[in-house]
């Protein structure tokens, strides 16, 4: 089976599964869909606003052509930086350097929260798939820069030095916390720009 059939199938896995969850705990979910985005092997990496979308390709440029960035994976290995706030880290980890969660990881406030800055266990991440999955926080500037919680997955090709940002969603409440892989329940799907024309007539009315 090829990497494109196994993403697939991990995929229809995947949403089945975060589904369940998305049906009780996570209908304010804010998902991507599925966007495929390089992660470029460079300093600057791929800097992205997770709630308007915008990154810094194409051009590889730095964090600030991406006004309030949220994510930022880079390096020739695989590092995640973190914006000056929220102080103390923006990525979900289990432990020293571990920040590859298991599917459907509670991300919230109760979780532990860091930087892997150009230091990394590439050894937590999985080769030639798509079963990588880092928890992150971050601050909204489209609601009061209060704190939201989010997740977002990364494929790796046969080398950590080819990687793809599949996918990202975060938990549109403030402060509510969200299943690692979880997306919003069919019937309460959220994609992101229409989640953001909605959150601009809320502002207006």
């Amino acid at each position: 089976m090829n990497l494109q059939n196994r993403l697939a199938k991990h995929f229809a896995v995947a949403a089945t599964a975060a589904a369940g969850v998305a049906g009780a705990s996570n209908a304010g979910v804010i998902y991507s869909g599925v966007v495929n985005i390089n992660i470029p092997a460079t300093t600057n990496g791929l800097y992205l606003n997770v709630v308007n979308g915008q990154i810094n390709e194409p051009g590889n440029g730095g964090g600030s052509t991406v006004p309030g960035w949220d994510i930022n994976p880079w390096s020739t290995s695989f590092g995640l930086f973190s914006p000056t706030n929220p102080s103390g880290g923006a990525y979900a980890t289990l432990g020293a350097n571990l920040f590859n969660l298991p599917a459907l990881t509670t991300i919230s406030a109760a979780s532990t929260f860091g930087s892997l800055g150009s230091t990394t266990n590439n050894g937590q991440w999985n080769l030639n798939s798509a079963n990588n999955i880092v928890g992150f926080r971050f601050q909204n500037e489209a609601n009061g820069n209060a704190i939201h919680y989010g997740w977002f997955r990364v494929a790796f090709g046969a080398t950590i030095g080819s990687r793809t940002l599949v996918e990202y969603a975060y938990e549109d409440v403030a402060g509510g916390s969200i299943a690692a892989g979880a997306i919003p329940a069919p019937g309460a799907f959220a994609l992101l720009g229409l989640a953001g024309l909605s959150a601009r007539r809320r502002r207006q009315s």
